[in-house]
């Protein structure tokens, strides 16, 4: 696992390279709690990671910054990737909610105004 960290302001991306999975989890982690406590937007950019286990999850969807403030995105997500997304939102969507980390889904329960 290669992990590049990126500060810009109160913004940070964290980009993995590797497969996520438990053995991977603990070095991904230290990552997000070596960040500042003034950052405020967490991007996980995934364009590296082929492969991500429930581990994934974990690391995605647990408050995973300093500030309980923080708001989590994710970007370069691959096949496998988004489909355990996308399988975990189907399976429960009040605990996977993607439009959480991904800003153009809408939010579980959404209904479009009818014209």
């Amino acid at each position: 696992m290669n992990i590049t960290t990126t500060i810009d302001g109160t913004s940070a991306t964290i980009a993995a390279h590797g497969d996520i999975d438990f053995d991977t989890l603990p070095p991904l982690r230290a990552a997000v709690a070596a960040l500042p406590p003034h950052i405020r937007d967490l991007q996980w950019d995934l364009t590296g990671t082929a492969f991500m286990d429930v581990a994934g999850l974990h690391l995605l969807f647990r408050a995973t910054a300093a500030s309980p403030d923080c708001r989590t995105t994710v970007t370069g997500l691959g096949h496998q990737p988004l489909w355990l997304l996308l399988r975990a939102a189907d399976a429960d969507p009040a605990t996977f909610d993607l439009s959480r980390l991904l800003p153009d889904v809408p939010p579980p329960g959404f209904r479009p105004a009818t014209a």
